[in-house]
């Protein structure tokens, strides 16, 4: 008896190790998933990055985002509005927790096949039940559960780098959309000017004070203005609504989308190359899921080399017999181990393949690496040289312009030159003035494009220059 009771428990506790041993293979929770984002890009999201499930939750992203529309929306508020109202960022939520779950699953032992049988032969009567499983599965466990811990961090540093992509947008596209606004509130005064303009040359040319070219002139400058006027209206819809877009806004509350007037002023100064690589993240997003993936493929190679030539299944045998004419039972037990015999397929293909993706992986990482350092330089470069072309505007080229403006205003004042010269300095101003917003939104745009080359995610940014040369209306006044 007291042998019995001691069998029992040891088969007790042999089950209990093995349920211990098979639930601690590798998953994933939404909270682990979002958390893990939220930790690796809390200067995009500021922790703020969750994913709705409920109508309750809905209900409350929703006054969030009635809140943050009642005032003018920054580029901090654009992007927190955006993670809290954006369905698209959280589809990628979503996906980026099934991709984490999908990953979890290749650490899971397949579950174990249960058979039974029941056969009639004369007076016999056999009952046959049997339990197989892979054998080689449960010997590779802790193998796979490696494996499936590392593709669950490839998928949440890849939904990281997506979330920071993301995030990226809203700045660039908040940028834009503000730069748009300002560019079309200026030539919106610029064309009431030329119009005023053209008006008066038209009256002065009927009374015989202003020669043909000269209104001429005047009209030229008013039909190009009223050209640029229709472009920057474009242009300012078409940069809100990317913005409304990426902001996941409906009809309401796009109409209800209030933007500054103006880009904010240029900082007191730039970022140095020091304090740039100080910033820069020691874990980048992209090197380190190349390095991921490289780790991955390896214990994958590993792997391999045992399943990819065999594999053996392990079945427990029970079966009753019952003869009915001697009225007597058997219950014969045991086990039976069947092996893929290796004679066609050797798995060479297969280990070739897996030699190939770990080379490959290799050689990824380390273009990764030699890449990550340049990137990180040509984003400073773009930030750097716009930094210094929209100072230059504001300190050097716009204070000029004042001056002559200004000088010109005097000497009409006193007579020296009439209303024609006084006007047509000011057209003079025109391309000054729009390239001086054009230098400051690509200020912005390289800023966040730093700031995403920071956690590697590099967004290339091309630079254009606009020259503010004097405008050929000036000319014979």
């Amino acid at each position: 008896m007291r042998h019995l009771l001691t069998s029992r428990r040891t088969k007790l506790a042999v089950t209990v190790v093995a349920i211990g041993v098979l639930s601690g293979c590798a998953s994933v929770s939404l909270e682990q998933n979002v958390n893990r984002v939220n930790t690796e890009t809390t200067v995009f999201t500021d922790g703020q990055l969750s994913l709705a499930q409920s109508n309750q939750e809905r209900e409350q992203r929703a006054q969030l985002a009635a809140q943050l529309l009642a005032n003018p929306i920054g580029q901090k508020e654009a992007v927190q509005l955006a993670l809290t109202n954006s369905h698209a960022l959280q589809a990628l939520l979503a996906q980026g927790w099934a991709e984490s779950a999908d990953a979890a699953q290749v650490g899971r032992i397949a579950n174990p096949i249960f058979s039974f049988e029941r056969m009639v032969v004369g007076d016999e009567l056999e009952l046959a039940r049997s339990l197989s499983f892979g054998l080689l599965d449960l010997l590779t466990l802790p193998a796979r559960a490696g494996i499936a811990e590392r593709r669950i961090e490839q998928a949440q540093l890849r939904l990281s780098a997506e979330v920071v992509d993301r995030v990226t947008q809203v700045r660039q596209a908040w940028v834009r959309a503000v730069a748009a606004q300002q560019t079309l509130g200026y030539a919106r005064q610029v064309f009431e000017s030329a119009e005023a303009g053209a008006e008066l040359a038209r009256r002065m040319q009927s009374v015989g004070n202003f020669n043909r070219i000269s209104r001429a002139r005047e009209q030229s400058f008013y039909a190009d203005a009223a050209t640029r006027l229709a472009t920057a209206q474009h242009q300012a819809t078409a940069s809100r609504e990317e913005l409304v877009r990426l902001l996941g806004l409906d009809e309401t509350q796009a109409q209800q989308l209030q933007l500054p007037d103006r880009l904010p002023d240029l900082p007191k100064a730039p970022l140095e190359p020091n304090a740039v690589g100080a910033l820069a993240t020691n874990g980048r997003l992209d090197i380190r899921l190349a390095q991921s993936a490289l780790a991955g493929v390896g214990k994958l190679q590993g792997l391999s080399i045992i399943t990819s030539f065999t594999d053996i299944e392990l079945t427990a045998r029970r079966n009753t017999v019952f003869d009915n004419a001697a009225g007597t039972r058997t219950d014969p037990r045991g086990f039976e181990v069947a092996v893929r015999l290796p004679i066609f397929d050797w798995g060479g293909m297969q280990r070739d393949g897996w030699n190939a993706r770990t080379l490959a992986a290799a050689n990824q990482l380390e273009a990764t690496v030699r890449a990550a350092g340049s990137s990180l330089r040509e984003s400073y470069s773009a930030y750097r040289t716009s930094f210094d072309v929209a100072k230059h505007y504001r300190d050097e080229v716009l204070p000029v312009r004042r001056v002559i403006s200004e000088e010109n205003q005097l000497r009409y004042n006193g007579m020296l030159i009439g209303v024609f010269e006084l006007m047509a300095d000011a057209r003079d101003q025109v391309g000054t003035v729009t390239a001086a917003i054009a230098a400051q939104q690509q200020y912005w745009l390289a800023d966040a494009a730093l700031q995403a080359s920071l956690i590697g995610r590099p967004t290339m940014t091309s630079l254009s220059v606009m020259t503010s040369a004097p405008s050929a209306g000036a000319a014979g006044h």
